[in-house]
């Protein structure tokens, strides 16, 4: 069972219409539509976090466009 708690929070009026409707929408509650952009929002924040700390690690290789596409070719094994 996976332990929740709740939060409240005063949000500005577009914001609030804008929620309800993608509720509407999506035939789902308000608070559906919350937890699921506030977890979205978090597992960016966390691929941010994690892109930030590489750019700033001078051992990590940084490689140019070019670069990059010529590996992925060469781990896929693409011919062009």
């Amino acid at each position: 069972m996976t332990l929740t708690r709740s939060i409240s929070i005063k949000l500005p009026m577009n914001v609030y219409d804008t929620i309800g409707a993608i509720a509407v929408e999506k035939r789902r509650k308000k608070t559906d539509i919350l937890k699921e952009a506030l977890e979205l929002y978090l597992e960016e924040w966390h691929e941010y976090k994690i892109a930030v700390k590489r750019l700033n690690d001078v051992g990590d290789e940084v490689l140019s466009e070019e670069e990059f596409l010529q590996e992925l070719r060469e781990d896929l094994n693409w011919k062009v």
